[in-house]
């Protein structure tokens, strides 16, 4: 165990996890110059096209006759679970930063969450080799931020290859190895799993004691599940199997489970024949921020959706569903995720992946109500709220988080924290230029553009990260979408009442531009209650029924216009629209 080395990569998306770790694979020689690529261990398609990393991936090197397991980690924030359940099966981690860009908002929620993990901390400058390169004054951030000395920065490019070897001589000197325990039964963290269609459920574990072999018999502890081990190995990066896993390893076991959500992430593995009491003390629940309905296009590949929907969540542990139903769309699921990327990158998947043609409605957040009979009762879905005489308060989720900015942009920043109903909070400096301003805000009013909004004013140079704070009740009330007098369910949303009003007319004037036009006029509206806070009308298309007459006398004509403005009544009174799948994605970007 005293030649083993567990370590991760963390940073802010963009500062080059993927890069270095490529550098990594090549230098060790884990991966020969013909088999390299850019982002080798990102394996998505998607992963590749986006430039991102969505999965933790993990991957096995020697170097001076040490083993070293590092797991590459996403960046973005909507992935943040994946970095927190990499940090509890390492020792150590690799803090990268930008050399240009320097602290950024996720590289402060990775620093907490590594301190919180207890790992030793290697922070690394990346980029170097940049000409906008400011390797002094992003050395003095970390400095601040770490309390660390200027010896203990490494200064790296991971594109060139400068500083590499180096970093991986700190990784042995620097990271201890894993620790063994008196306990010698065996005990394996599932930091992460997958569904295989040939091979079955295929776990990535971590060993804390103890030997795992294939053909052992083993016993997941939380979930009392039972599966034998039919293949054990470890990443390089692909599968490479091994005969044993042993004390403090990283690596994979391939089993035999048929019932896909008993692997869950966070289990300890045992075995059968001597399992553990106590199981690994695992991961926090993951608690989703945005929730929407997906439904099939059609209603015969619900099924599918379903298997789909169980083995992305393997896969996915941060991804919840369950299943519901709307008038207008059928039988679906409503999903909850961590963000709105995340959101994204799930249609996707099942796109891709599973070849699912699937309707995704409005995102939303959670929200409670106070039954007047003094329960507390959630809600993911406006749909869901029962008569207004029923309910004593509702309540949405406030949210509480870091931005970093440069100074001169502060009071645009205070400007928008505070047009979004949020509030300022304390602020630090990382150095005369960088400021970290702390805000809460409701979690609602972030979903769709903060960050772009962010962006936007401080020309590109901003980032932000939040955590769920709490719930607050305010004056929040349901708003309606009514489609030629029928209310649509799944366009209802839980609003402020301040803001009822735009954002009905927003909602309205996006219908006008997607919903056809039909031969009577339609009409639009956004209700509270039985109060019409908006209303817009989608014209009929016209159709001249007097084109055949030539001639003769008006009445004839009269007696035509006559007879279309009566079927255009009837239609108007019997008439149905048929709601186009884009309209139930009207509020996955709001307009300024």
């Amino acid at each position: 165990m005293r030649q083993i080395r567990n370590f991760c990569i963390i940073a802010h998306i963009d500062h080059g996890k993927s890069t270095l770790a490529d550098r990594l694979l090549e230098v060790t020689g884990t991966v020969s110059i013909r088999e390299m690529k850019e982002q080798l261990l990102d394996g998505m398609d998607l992963e590749r096209e986006k430039g991102i990393t969505i999965k933790l991936q993990p991957v096995r090197m020697q170097w001076k006759g040490v083993e070293l397991n590092l797991i590459d980690t996403p960046g973005h924030a909507d992935f943040g679970y994946e970095v927190s359940r990499s940090l509890y099966a390492v020792e150590g981690a690799l803090l990268v930063v930008d050399a240009a860009q320097g602290i950024q908002a996720q590289t402060l929620a990775n620093v907490y969450m590594a301190i919180e993990a207890d790992l030793e901390i290697i922070p690394v400058i990346n980029k170097i080799d940049l000409p906008a390169a400011d390797v002094n004054k992003v050395e003095a951030e970390i400095i601040a931020l770490l309390g660390c000395r200027p010896e203990d920065i490494l200064k790296i490019s991971a594109k060139t290859g400068i500083g590499v070897e180096d970093l991986l001589d700190s990784v042995i000197d620097r990271v201890p190895p894993p620790v063994k325990s008196d306990d010698s039964h065996l005990k394996a963290l599932i930091f992460d799993s997958f569904y295989d269609e040939y091979r079955g459920v295929i776990l990535y574990i971590r060993v804390f004691s103890g030997q795992i072999k294939a053909q052992d018999k083993l016993r997941l502890i939380q979930n009392q599940a039972d599966c034998l081990a039919t293949e054990v190995g470890h990443f390089a990066p692909k599968y490479q199997k091994d005969p044993l896993l042993d004390w403090g390893q990283i690596g994979y076991v391939v089993t035999n489970l048929k019932d896909l959500e008993k692997a869950r992430v966070g289990d300890t593995i045992s075995l059968q024949a001597d399992p553990v009491e106590q199981p690994l003390p695992g991961y926090k629940e993951v608690r989703p921020f945005v929730y929407a309905g997906i439904f099939p296009s059609s209603n015969q590949d619900y099924p599918q959706l379903r298997d789909a929907l169980i083995k992305l969540s393997l896969n996915d542990s941060a991804l919840v569903y369950q299943a519901e139903s709307a008038e207008v769309l059928g039988f679906g699921f409503r999903v909850g995720c961590l963000g709105l990327l995340h959101l994204e990158i799930v249609k996707e998947r099942l796109a891709r992946e599973y070849n699912l043609d699937i309707i995704i409605t409005n995102p939303t957040v959670e929200y409670q109500y106070l039954g007047v009979d003094g329960e507390v009762y959630s809600l993911h879905s406006a749909g869901d709220l029962p008569d207004p005489t029923r309910i004593a308060e509702i309540r949405e989720p406030w949210v509480s988080g870091e931005i970093v900015i440069p100074n001169k942009y502060l009071g645009s920043i205070i400007e928008l924290v505070h047009g979004l109903r949020g509030r300022q909070r304390e602020l630090s400096y990382l150095d005369k230029d960088m400021v970290v301003m702390g805000f809460e805000a409701p979690m609602a009013n972030l979903l769709t553009d903060f960050y772009d909004r962010i962006k936007s004013l401080t020309a590109g140079y901003g980032s932000y990260n939040y955590q769920f704070d709490k719930f607050v009740a305010d004056d929040l009330v349901k708003l309606d979408i009514l489609v030629a007098g029928d209310k649509v369910d799944a366009l209802s949303m839980i609003v402020h009442r301040k803001e009822a009003i735009s954002v009905g007319r927003e909602v309205l004037d996006k219908l006008l531009k997607i919903l056809p036009r039909q031969q009577f006029q339609i009409s639009l509206q956004a209700a509270i209650g039985g109060k019409i806070i908006a209303r817009e009308n989608i014209r009929s298309m016209g159709k001249n029924v007097t084109a055949k007459l030539y001639g003769g006398d008006v009445t004839r004509k009269n007696k035509l216009r006559d007879k279309q403005k009566a079927g255009k009544k009837r239609m108007k009174q019997l008439g149905k629209v048929e709601i186009p799948h884009e309209a139930f994605m009207v509020l996955m970007k709001r307009d300024d």
